[in-house]
Formats: structure tokens, sequence, C-alpha cells
């Protein structure tokens, strides 16, 4: 049987020599071999360096956000492929979606959220922040940028969810601009073999964006330089085996990791049997239990609920869990399928050996299972085992994974116990509170929270829209501390910026202006002879500036306002109250009736290529105005966004409203959309 092909260099690469079996998890059947031998490891480096990064750094945020969208419609159209071949992991259909689908959503989420948030045009800059004063003139200042790393992400992939590993890890590294070499575990690496080929067949990713080995790294750390990134899913052995690697360690390379957790799942006091929350906890267990045959790093490994509930949970899960049918993932009565191979059944036997010893099985034989459709001892079956563990202080379900469908059920007495024990995982991916008390959840929220990457709080009305414990999501961090790795794989635009480096840049408020292509507070306005809300999108800049006023406030505004929207809120109308306020030293004009005035005076009435007003960010009442003050608007272009597939961009204005003296009444920012001139 050949190999498996690496796509490394631009093209696909087949191993001369055998390589290593894979086996089909359901029927022990030979699959495919896998085998890295003969790939240069430093030339695949240089090659994303060369051509993939100068690609992908080449393409706005909105365009590689494009292409994500692209990509994801693509493999949506091949998914059926992908759900074949998953079957031969052990994965059910629903295992499968969960993998195939959950991946091909990542990309589609990060596709909206870099169109939606990060700036659009050529050579957009993504900035941090607002703009720092560093000196009392004005005339230095200070703002931090990204830009991206000049190297390759490495990617390192868990053999559980081989097509969603890898595109979690995948995508935010695109979005930013950093091209990506992937390395699957081998246990399930003919999918995600599958999966590369279709994207590489598509067309759709530019050239060196990506790359795939199959097979052992060699020596691939040995090249690694300090603009490289490692992300890895796997054992927290691996994981600090590959930590402590020396080019890692000396380089100082960016090194993200998802390890080991032993997640938690807490019933709250009130949740007696019958209750909504009961039944909630109970189902989400024997799901996290049973999905992936239990291989999720995101899957309840102890269970935790109050001492007097414990025989009626351990009796209420043991019921459900018997309803579910082990097999031949291909058969649709089937509910949970196998594990991944015969090494890791084994494994999981092993570790089982160790949560016996404090427990006893309410549920399942570590040893035989029945099954439906297959042969028993060829496929990787196991029965899911529940364990009732008596004695929360033991130490071994708080030391010991089972990665397989086993989870152990305890006791706690109080809040502040199972915080405590909750603790003892000493660092997890996902913990849950089941529970209608928001007091009790508020309590536990906070205390187990410094463990945890992320907390799902599960009530009644939540269940109705909640993904669920083991569902990780790609605009929340997914990551842990401690033993979970330390790392953060997912979480919106925080993750694409793992693959950029912060850089704080100090300057002139111009040279700032210039670098960044957004205004900075101090830099200089140009005034024109043309209105700036008479120009298209192209032919503004920043720093393009209206200066409009004065325009004096009278009582009769205040009042008429006042009548006109209802707001009669003292300040505005009783003069005494108003003047034994502490801010105030009489009547005070609305801030709103301010914002209002102001927009009269800049705004250019006639149709042109402003085309709406969608919103006021960062608003700010800084100084009172009172009957006879004169207001003047500086209205400043601070930044332009294109958007690359519209017939219109974003523009954000600096607005200043000062008054006679030159104090600032109101700050902030107003957004607009302006269409483009060759869209007219």
């Amino acid at each position: 049987m050949t190999p498996l092909s690496s796509y490394v260099g631009g093209s696909w690469h087949t191993p001369q020599d055998e390589g290593a079996p894979l086996h089909d998890a359901v029927t022990g059947e030979e699959v495919a071999r896998i085998s890295s031998t003969g790939i240069d490891f430093a030339a695949a480096l240089a090659y994303g360096r060369s051509t993939g990064s100068p690609a992908l750094r080449a393409l706005s945020f909105h365009q590689r956000a494009a292409l994500l969208k692209a990509l994801a419609s693509h493999l949506r159209e091949h998914r059926e492929e992908l759900y074949a071949l998953s079957l031969r992991t052990g994965a059910t259909l629903g295992d499968s979606k969960f993998d195939v689908d959950g991946g091909i959503g990542v990309l589609f989420s990060y596709g909206s959220k870099g169109r939606r948030e990060l700036p659009g045009g050529a050579g957009a800059v993504l900035l941090d922040g607002p703009a720092e004063p560093l000196g009392k003139g004005g005339s230095f200042a200070g703002r931090h940028l990204y830009a991206p790393l000049r190297g390759v992400a490495v990617q390192i992939n868990a053999f559980n969810f081989p097509v969603w590993g890898p595109l979690e890890k995948f995508a935010p590294a695109f979005l930013a601009g950093v091209p990506s070499l992937i390395k699957p575990a081998s246990q399930t690496a003919y999918l995600t073999a599958k999966l590369v080929e279709l994207i590489i067949e598509s067309g759709i990713l530019p050239e060196g964006s990506l790359q795939f080995v199959c097979g052992g790294v060699g020596d691939l750390f040995e090249h690694l330089t300090e603009q490289d990134l490692v992300a890895f899913t796997g054992s927290a052995s691996t994981a600090q085996r590959l930590r402590t690697h020396p080019v890692v360690a000396g380089r100082s390379v960016r090194f993200n990791a998802e390890a080991d957790s032993l997640n938690c799942s807490i019933l709250g006091p009130d949740a007696q049997p019958g209750s909504a929350e009961f039944d909630l906890f109970v189902k989400q267990l024997v799901t996290e239990m049973t999905v992936k045959a239990g291989q999720k790093c995101t899957a309840i490994r102890r269970a935790f609920v109050p001492e007097g509930l414990l025989g009626a949970v351990a009796e209420a899960a043991a019921e459900r869990l018997a309803k579910v049918t082990v097999g031949n993932p291909a058969d649709p009565s089937v509910r949970m399928g196998a594990l991944a191979g015969l090494a890791q059944r084994e494994e999981v036997r092993r570790s089982l050996k160790a949560l016996l010893a404090a427990g006893t099985p309410v549920f399942g034989d570590p040893d035989r299972v029945e099954v439906v459709g297959a042969d028993a001892e060829r496929g990787a079956f196991m029965s899911p085992i529940l364990i009732r563990v008596d004695d929360p202080e033991r130490a071994e379900p708080h030391e010991v994974e089972a990665f397989g469908p086993v989870s152990t059920l305890m006791p706690y007495s109080s809040a502040e116990q199972v915080i405590e024990l909750a603790a003892r995982g000493q660092g997890s991916l996902v913990g849950s509170v089941v529970t209608g008390d928001p007091a009790f959840a508020r309590e536990v929220v906070l205390g187990v929270a410094p463990w945890h990457g992320r907390l799902l709080v599960l009530d009644a009305e939540a269940a109705k829209e909640s993904t669920g414990h083991g569902s990780p999501l790609p605009m929340l961090v997914h990551g842990g501390p401690g033993r979970a790795g330390g790392g953060e794989e997912l979480g919106g635009i925080r993750s694409v910026t793992h693959y950029m480096q912060r850089t704080a840049v100090q300057g002139s408020p111009d040279m700032l202006t210039a670098i960044t292509g957004q205004w900075t507070p101090g830099a200089a306005r140009d005034t024109g002879d043309v209105h700036p809300f008479r120009k298209h999108l192209e032919d503004l800049r920043p720093g393009d500036t209206v200066v409009a006023g004065p325009r004096t406030v009278t009582l009769e505004d205040i009042e008429h306002f006042a009548e006109f929207t209802g707001d009669t809120f003292y300040a505005h109308m009783d003069e005494e109250a108003a003047k034994a306020n502490p801010f105030f030293d009489g009547r005070v004009a609305h801030g709103y009736l301010v914002v209002s005035l102001a927009a009269g005076l800049f705004v250019q009435p006639d149709p042109g290529p402003v085309l709406a007003n969608y919103g006021l960010e960062n608003l700010r009442f800084l100084t009172p105005v009172y009957p006879g003050d004169e207001l003047t608007v500086t209205l400043t272009a601070k930044h332009i966004d294109p958007r690359d597939a519209a017939a219109y961009g974003e523009v954000r204005w600096d607005a200043d409203v000062t008054k006679q003296d030159g104090s600032s009444v109101a700050k902030y920012d107003v957004l607009t959309l302006v269409a483009k001139r060759e869209a007219a």
C-alpha cells in the first residue's frame, strides 16, 4: 500500500519507504501507510517564509477573510467525502459532523469576523488601543500596532479531531497573514490528508500558504527561527518535551499548547431529581462521555454532585448510558463508535486501573462490551465507564485522565469544597456549572475561573440554545492554564493576534499617522476647499477636516429640546436644583442637544458620497454647556476602511466639540458609510 503523500514546497511528496501501517478503528483493516521519509524540513520552512508569507501579506485582511469563506463553502460541498472516511476513525455520523462541520464553521466564523472586525484595504494596519500622549506639548505620542510574523506556523494536531483540529489552527494564522505547516497525528492522518487534498485541489489559497506533513517531524524543530510559531495539541508530556526543545527555548519560538484536561461539571444543590437542571446535568454527562467515544479534550472527566444526590445521579446516568448502542458507526442505530485504535483502547484501560482503585463502576465493564455490526476485539470498542468515587479527596480522579468514554462521579458538601476539588485538576480547558441558583453560580464561577479557560453556566433558559459543555466556539477562548497547556487556540481576533507581533511605535503625531494610516490626535489637519462630505472614499485622506461654528446655545434651545424629546431632567429645567448639583453652576444643555447641534454644524446636506451615519462611539461629555455658550465642532477623518467587496467603505471621524474658551465639551467618533467613486 502506497504511503500517504505530504504536500511541501508546492508539490506532493510520496515517501519511498513502506511507512507504518494505519488501521481502520472499526475493522482493524489496514487503511493506509504513513511516513515522512525524504522530506527536507529546512526547505519546507524556507518555502513557507519565502513564498507563502509574502503572498499572504500582499492580501488585505478582508481579502484573506473572503478566501476563508470561499474555502469553507468549497469544503461544505465535499463534506460527504469527509464523512465517509471519518467512519474509519470510529466516528459515528454525529461525531463526524461535530468534527467536519465544526471545522468548516470555524472557517466561516473567521471569515465573517475578519470582515467585520479587522481593517480593510491594501496595507491596512491593525492597531491595539488608542494613541498614548507621551509629552505635554502634544508633539510626541505612541501607538501599539500588530505586524504578522514573517515565519511559518507549525501546527501539530491530535488524533481525535482530524478536521476541526487543523482548521481551527489554520484559520486565525491565515487571517493574520502567516502560512501554515500542518502535521496531523498518525492514527487518523488519512482523514486530514483528504482534507488537505480537497483544499489544494480547490486552488483557492495562495501558493505557499499551506503545507502538510504526514509522519514524523524529523529535524523540523532544528530549523525554527524566532519568526516561526508552534501550535500543539496532544499530551502534556509531549508538550513539555517540545516546549523545552533547545531551539524553541533558545530562540523564544512562540509556542501554544493544548494538553491534558480533567474537565469537571458541577451540579448545584438546587437541582433536585425531576428538575430541569438535574436532567440537563445527567444528559450532558452522558453526551460528553459518548460523543467521539469520549475522545475529546473537552469531555467531562469529573462530575461533582451534592453528596445527598450522589445515588440519584448515579442511577439516572446509568439508566441513560444503558440506552447507548456501541458498534459499527455505519449502522444508524449506533450511538457510540470505536476508539481511534487498539493502542488507544489499551491506554484507556491502563488509566482505568488507577481510577478503579479509587471507586466502583456504576455502569460499564472495561473489558467487555456488546457491539452491533462489528467484531468487538478486532475493532477498538469499549463500554462507557462511569465510576462512583465516594471519597472525593482521593488523588486518582484529580490526576489520571482516561482519554475515552470514562468519567468519575464524586460528592461534595459545600461550594467551598467543590471549588477546591475543581482546582485539583491543576488547570482545565472547560468546566460547567449546572444550576438555577445565580448566587451559587457566581460563587463557583469566580472561585474556579483561575483554573479554567472556559466555563459554561447551564440552566433551563440557556439550554434552549446552549452548544454544550464540550463545544469550543471560534469566538471564545479555547485553551486553559496549568496542565491544560497554558495556551489559547481560539478566541476570535485574540487568536489572530497570536500570530502577530505587537510593537509600540513612538513618534510625532504626523509620523504615527503616516505609519499607521490612521489619524493620530495632534497630527496635521487639512481643511481644504472641499467639504470632506463631498469626497468619495478614494479621495478622502486621514486628516481631512471640517471646522464649523460657532453656534450659540440659548435657553429656548434647551427648553424646546426638553419639550420635544420629553427629557426634562432637573439639571436642564430647574435653575436652583441645577445649582445645588456639585457639577453645575445652573441650568445646562442636554448632552444629546450638544451632539445634535454639532451634527447640524458639520453636515453637508446635499446628496453625495456620504450614504449614512450608522453610529457614534466613545462619546464623552467633558464640560457643561450653559445658555449663551458658543459651540464649534472640528470633524476629522480618522480612519478610512474601504471594505473590499462593497461599493462603499466606512469612515471613522474624530469629533471634538469646543466652546468659546477652547475647552472640549464633547469628544466622540462618528461612523459613516461613504460611496466609492468607482461605484458611482
